[in-house]
């Protein structure tokens, strides 16, 4: 071969190269970072707010805490076993500066959940004992403190809350309660609804539909999955609209046999699809309890819940998980992270922590959707969890399988760490065709049917055609499932340079409460798989 065929050649190719397009799938892997040794407390649950700060909380009846309360702050409710205790339970930690501020709390929150409400505010219901009735609202503001009052006609102890078009949330289940109820309550809704799918997915002394998975339909209804099974209900009505087939295998996907499942990005108006993945095969439970930990479920089943005749379809993940987070990330895939592959939720029932998370690909083609990411180096075991930040990193937390904080001398000690996983969109090779400088014209303020001018620059050639805009509504993160998660692919118009490396796109925004109820959003502009950091807006 001579030397002009050959450079000819290497001509060729870098020209190729040059004309690529590279996306995240090309670097795979993530990064991981540890924020804070101990932020004093266990990440139980954990939930993003506007202000771009976390509230944090565990249980107010694991002993003392490693976070102290500020002078003249105790817990001094009578009725509490924490009564007397000056060490805090819930934290509020600030994203910008890493820092944590000790929070109050006089009631109990173990395996509690919560909706963030439209006007921002966390507004979290039920626990355990003196918290199973309670309803709490937190901030966001500057120095505030949890309120806490009587509110739930039903103890409500590893329930599921949503938040709903009209702006209440709808409180779903819990131990031994299959029923349901709204907040606030109103004198048309001051009743609790008997809702006989939960004793019918009820395995008797196994439960095995606790926090169950649910996500409101494009058409106004609730999907709610438990056990192994779902259906499609109409809380209006309060009747069953549609009852789907069982995932195939029939094995609980719920807690204790701890699976996790989202919405996945909804595209369109009409359409939407469900994916539950993980969870612990039929005895499970009882064989943890017995100290036999059988391996994990390592599939995953996809329902697209708007068809008239819906039929799972099945996938194979890279491992075998139970006790994993879905978290949707701005790009529209989804991180599945935390877990252990043996066992199922409980006090001591997990062995053999998955510490690599896994990104899976939903427009990607079947056998081609999983990537598997960098293995962490802590263990997230039972009482684990993880939420989206507005930059793009993914907040990782909690692991406690144990009554008490237990730090030494156990298998998995409680974590009172806090670290980040950077997907690999977040990676330097990135930054020339990451969007910055994102700004809502003509406001963050923005109503439904509303066209939205979304302005942001880029430092290399601009894509077009893969340019998008999604919202991410953050969600009430805990016990392995991130309620009230959804992420919405804006309709998307043209897009008009009005600078050097700076453009204009134009996006409608969604038409109803139904595809996207009031309230606090991230807004990302996405460009070849790669988002920027996020810009809150406020939908009403």
């Amino acid at each position: 071969m001579n030397q002009i065929l050959i450079l000819s050649l290497l001509v060729s190719h870098l020209l190729l190269l040059s004309s690529t397009i590279i996306t995240p799938a090309d670097a795979a892997g993530g990064r991981w970072k540890l924020l804070q040794r101990s932020i004093g407390i266990s990440a139980m649950h954990m939930q993003l707010l506007h202000n771009d700060r976390v509230v944090i909380f565990d249980r107010t009846e694991f002993g003392p805490s490693k976070l102290i309360l500020p002078a003249g702050k105790c817990a001094n409710n009578p009725n509490d076993l924490a009564a007397g205790d000056c060490t805090a339970h819930s934290a509020e930690y600030d994203v910008k500066t890493n820092t944590v501020r000790p929070l109050l709390l006089q009631t109990n929150v173990w395996c509690s959940s919560g909706s963030v409400f439209p006007d921002g505010r966390l507004v979290q219901t039920g626990g355990f004992s003196t918290g199973e009735r309670k309803v709490r609202s937190f901030g966001p503001c500057d120095g505030c403190d949890w309120q806490e009052a009587d509110g739930l006609l039903a103890p409500r102890w590893y329930a599921t809350n949503h938040i709903l078009p009209d702006g209440r949330q709808i409180i779903i289940g819990g131990r031994q309660q299959f029923n349901y109820e709204f907040y606030p309550k109103s004198p048309s809704s001051n009743n609790l609804h008997n809702l006989p799918f939960l004793s019918q997915t009820n395995d008797p002394g196994l439960e095995n539909n606790l926090y169950p998975f649910v996500f409101l339909n494009v058409d106004g209804n609730l999907f709610i999955f438990a056990n192994n099974r779902a259906i499609l209900f109409d809380y209006v009505k309060d009747v069953v609209v549609k009852t789907y087939p069982q995932i195939p295998g029939g094995d609980p996907r719920s807690y204790p046999s701890s699976g996790s499942a989202v919405l996945l990005p909804l595209k369109s108006p009409v359409e939407a699809e469900v994916l539950v993945c993980g969870g612990a095969p039929k005895g499970a439970v009882t064989q943890a309890v017995n100290g036999k930990f059988v391996k994990a479920l390592n599939t995953c089943g996809r329902l697209k819940i708007t068809d008239a005749s819906p039929q799972w379809v099945m996938e194979t993940m890279p491992q075998a998980r139970v006790m994993g987070d879905m978290i949707l990330l701005p790009n529209g895939n989804v991180l599945i992270i935390n877990g252990a592959s043996a066992g199922t939720a409980g006090w001591e029932n997990g062995r053999d922590p998955v510490l690599s998370p896994i990104i899976y690909q939903p427009e990607n083609r079947i056998g081609t959707r999983f990537q598997v990411q960098t293995q962490a180096a802590i263990p997230r075991m039972y009482h684990s969890s993880a939420i989206l930040l507005r930059d793009g990193r993914i907040l990782v937390g909690g692991s406690n399988p144990h009554a008490f904080y237990n730090l030494t001398g156990v298998l998995y000690p409680t974590e009172l760490s806090l670290e980040i996983f950077k997907p690999s969109y977040l990676n330097p090779e990135f930054s020339n065709v990451r969007p910055k400088n994102i700004v809502a014209i003509p406001q963050n303020k923005i109503g439904y049917k509303q066209q939205l001018g979304i302005r942001f620059s880029i430092g290399g050639k601009l894509h077009e055609n893969t340019v998008a805009v999604t919202m991410v509504a953050p969600p009430f993160t805990t016990h392995s499932f991130a309620m009230n998660q959804r992420l919405l692919v804006l309709a998307r118009g043209k897009i008009t340079p009005i600078g050097k490396s700076a453009y204009q796109v134009q996006v409608t925004t969604p038409e109803s409460g139904q595809l996207t109820p009031a309230g606090y959003y991230l807004l990302f502009v996405v460009h070849q798989d790669i988002p920027g950091t996020g810009i809150w807006v406020h939908i009403q």
